[in-house]
């Protein structure tokens, strides 16, 4: 009898079931929305611990967005390879296109125009169109802070600076580490070697062996391989590292680092895409926008080294304090900016002097 029980009750629920789907009791499974495609083009490798690893890590944020979709070319040179990579995106249907180097800019707007309908950003550049965004962050702010670093942790007075390219945001950012730590220690040289390359471990290391026979204690870098702060660590001497920092790289070495969390920038941006409220601009951010900021001191840094560091940044974020705030003359000694005045955005974007205390000329 309770078996026969069982029967019919199974047999109930099975055709109720039934009828509840003829009568629409139940709901149709919903149909899965359509990715938001967003494409990413490095010039370097995504695990260089430098410039495109920082933006990776960026693109990884979006990959948290249930509706975007990524893709990403790494070490793709700068020129027609750029345009080609760029352009295939573009022909399979993505509907955003990071382009994350300089001299990928020509090749951005030569796509653009033949593809209206897909929005492209390019960082570090200066030229827009209607489907074209360019953004960068303040990078000077952090390596100013990083040059105050420097300038209390050199006992030769000395210091190095493994340069990519002679364009105006290297330039930038070589005067604003000059100059925070020339804010503490007056004293002070500043040696660029220029690689003429973003990524080329080989070329960079053999910078950092140049600084070294000149006396610097400490080798700053803004190309994107850790073989500087190996060097420095190899021969006892500081280093500042640039983008991203790992623990197991030159711990003994490495003071700070500027670094980026294009995260922040990222998401803003999509989601303004996916919502069709997207509009070409101009982004340069700052530290207080969380877009860039200082890592996390070595252990060698001094406490009272630190709180210093600290406040010059509490001190930039309410903008109190600007790294390019007059008097500044240039290597020559000729007044630039004089006291009172601050740089303009449009004369920092340009930048192609060099302030006092950097040895040597921008090459040509």
């Amino acid at each position: 009898m309770k078996t026969r029980t069982r029967w019919l009750l199974v047999i109930m629920a099975v055709v109720l079931g039934f009828l509840a789907v003829r009568c629409g009791g139940a709901e149709e499974p919903a149909a899965e929305e359509e990715k938001f495609k967003v494409a990413f083009v490095y010039v370097g490798p995504v695990g260089d611990l430098g410039w495109s690893y920082a933006h990776d890590q960026g693109r990884q944020a979006l990959d948290a967005l249930p509706y975007v979709e990524t893709a990403i070319s790494e070490i793709v040179p700068e020129g027609a390879d750029s345009e080609r990579v760029i352009r295939d995106y573009a022909e399979q249907g993505y509907d955003m296109i990071f382009a994350t180097s300089f001299g990928y800019m020509d090749s951005v707007l030569a796509v653009a125009e033949d593809y209206p309908d897909v929005l492209f950003e390019h960082a570090t550049g200066y030229k827009t169109a209607d489907n074209v965004a360019i953004y960068d962050g303040r990078g000077y702010e952090g390596w100013y802070l990083a040059g105050i670093v420097a300038g209390r942790m050199t006992e030769s007075n000395i210091l190095g600076y493994v340069a990519p390219y002679p364009i105006p945001e290297v330039v930038r950012n070589l005067n604003a580490f000059t100059l925070g730590a020339r804010s503490v220690n007056p004293d002070i040289e500043v040696h660029p070697v220029w690689i003429f390359d973003w990524f080329n471990p080989p070329s960079e290391r053999e910078a950092a062996q140049a600084l070294l026979d000149v006396g610097a204690d400490v080798i700053a870098r803004e190309s994107d391989s850790p073989e500087p702060d190996k060097l420095a660590e190899e021969n006892g001497v500081y280093a500042i590292g640039y983008n991203a920092i790992a623990p197991d790289v030159a711990p003994n070495a490495v003071l700070t680092a500027p670094i980026w969390d294009w995260g922040v920038y990222y998401k803003q941006t999509v989601e303004a895409a996916y919502k069709g409220e997207w509009e070409t601009h101009a982004y340069w951010g700052h530290i207080a926008d969380g877009v860039l900021d200082l890592a996390p001191f070595g252990d060698m840094v001094p406490q009272d080294v630190q709180d210093e560091v600290n406040a010059a940044k509490a001190q930039i974020i309410s903008g109190e304090l600007h790294p390019f705030a007059g008097p500044i003359n240039d290597a020559s000694g000729q007044e630039r900016v004089a006291a009172g005045e601050v740089m303009t955005d449009e004369a920092m974007l340009g930048f192609d002097w060099l302030v006092e205390g950097v040895v040597g000329t921008i090459p040509q």
